[in-house]
């Protein structure tokens, strides 16, 4: 039991805290869900899991709304797992530590897990209470949705019997989204050859400090991807020739949804002065052109034991040509939606292995065409540098519906409770309302939730009065369902 059970809403906070205690990185839900479905027998629900695991729970109306509509509330089991370096912390075993900061919850050192463990904990905390009011309620509960939506792709059709649902997985409280990205995964392969190394001193070039987050609700705030600003050192060394070198290892990030925040590189050389020099030159452009963006960016060099092989010349200029030209950050906006990001592209991991160099890119797009536009993009360049692409996950956007009783439903109750209208928008970021709309079509869906920052890395935290807004809008809703 931590602190944050003390805070309101006592019971949304306190499923929160032990979402907490369990483990449920990407994969790794099975602790989450095993211990949901017995919760969910002991209080004498209907629930189920489908053949990928996902839940889905049920609970009669409340006296006397027996008539409504039924509504589901969704959200996801699974959540990013991003530690700071130096945090000695287990995803499969260690329970996310949370604390509050001010008017934040935030955890110590991790990832918080608020996407979408707020969202998931007011679902169960709906259907634990005796006193939200609310129709025939079905909670479902997805599996994998950070590193796939593996859930909501194989979410079976007849299994839901609600006609209006409430997506729980947003990020700014005043907000009511109607419409999403959708987006697909490219694999990127370089084939390496290498060589026994023909210089005498090995060292690493670590890039850290820097921000990171989502990389779709976030592409567009000018963040700084570590691994093309790596790539930017490393093409700068070699295009002013200030000294020769060859690549041993390259790597960067950790999950393929989120901008990396650090990474590295294994250079063979001889002149470590010149590679001292060209580093500090670079943490200088730091310090100039990056200090607004990125503050606490930081480059360093670490000697190392000398390597036996390293990358062959060919290798090491197709290595760094290849993560150079890599389109990353936004590469078109909407010209329907004012404002919103249509197009983007990120690589969110970079791993060496004994032949290969590997990239994980996700790619994100309002229309088809852009996603298609995309991947000519990654096909015409890793053509150009010796390497190959595959492309998977694809899911479709979420096209935005204006015209409908649970968003009209969701606009008064937040506008009762704020005082003003809320927001109605199209979110860059990939939810799952789109994969489930291909099932379920004449479904009515909203999203909304409360304000988190920072989704995606360790300094993700969730606004408290947020989420007290969030649940009051939440439960009036719910109260109003029409019949």
């Amino acid at each position: 039991m931590s602190e944050i059970q003390t805070l309101q809403p006592t019971l949304l906070w306190q499923w929160f805290d032990r979402l907490c205690a369990i483990p449920r990185p990407s994969h790794h839900e099975e602790k989450v869900a095993e211990f949901i479905v017995n919760w969910a027998k002991e209080k004498g629900l209907f629930v189920e899991r489908d053949q990928i695991g996902n839940i889905l729970i049920r609970k009669p109306a409340s006296k006397s709304m027996e008539n409504r509509q039924k509504v589901a509330l969704q959200a996801h089991l699974d959540m990013v797992p991003q530690a700071n370096e130096g945090t000695t912390h287990d995803f499969l075993t260690d329970p996310i530590l949370p604390y509050i900061d001010g008017e934040w919850v935030t955890a110590t050192g991790t990832t918080l897990g608020a996407d979408n463990g707020i969202g998931l904990a007011s679902a169960l905390a709906v259907l634990d209470s005796g006193d939200v009011a609310h129709p025939e309620l079905e909670v479902l509960c997805t599996m994998t949705e950070e590193a796939g939506m593996d859930g909501a792709h194989h979410l079976k059709a007849n299994w839901l019997q609600s006609s209006l649902m409430i997506n729980t997985d947003t990020e700014e409280v005043g907000e009511i989204y109607i419409g999403c990205a959708g987006g697909e995964d490219a694999k990127i392969t370089l084939p390496v050859e290498r060589e026994q190394n023909p210089f005498t001193k090995t060292y690493r070039v670590l890039l850290k400090g820097l921000r990171g987050g989502h990389s779709g609700c976030d592409i567009h705030t000018n963040r700084v991807n570590a691994i093309k600003l790596l790539a930017r050192f490393l093409a700068n060394v070699q295009q002013t020739q200030a000294f020769s070198f060859a690549l041993a290892e390259i790597r960067g990030g950790s999950v393929r949804n989120a901008i990396p925040r650090e990474a590295s590189a294994t250079l063979c050389l001889n002149d470590e002065t010149a590679l001292q020099t060209a580093v500090q030159n670079f943490q200088d452009f730091l310090q100039q052109e990056l200090a607004m963006a990125e503050p606490n960016a930081v480059i360093s060099l670490q000697a190392v034991e000398n390597e036996k092989t390293a990358f062959n010349q060919l290798s090491t200029h197709n290595a760094v040509h290849l993560l150079n030209a890599l389109p990353n950050g936004v590469i078109r906006h909407s010209d329907v939606v004012a404002g919103v990001v249509e197009t983007s592209s990120s690589i969110g991991v970079l791993t060496t292995e004994e032949q290969a160099v590997t990239g994980l890119v996700l790619m994100r797009s309002l229309v088809e065409s852009g996603k298609q536009y995309s991947e000519n993009l990654l096909h015409s360049i890793t053509a150009l540098c010796g390497a190959s692409v595959k492309f998977s996950g694809n899911y479709p956007g979420w096209q935005p519906h204006p015209d409908t009783d649970i968003l009209r439903l969701t606009e008064k109750h937040y506008a009762d409770v704020l005082g003003h209208p809320a927001e109605i928008k199209v979110i860059h970021a990939g939810l799952e309302c789109g994969l489930i709309k291909q099932v379920y079509p004449h479904m009515e869906i909203v999203s909304f939730g409360p304000t988190i920052r920072n989704a995606h890395s360790p300094d993700e935290k969730v606004h408290i009065p947020a989420v007290q807004t969030y649940w009051k809008v939440l439960t009036a809703v719910l109260a109003n369902i029409p019949a």
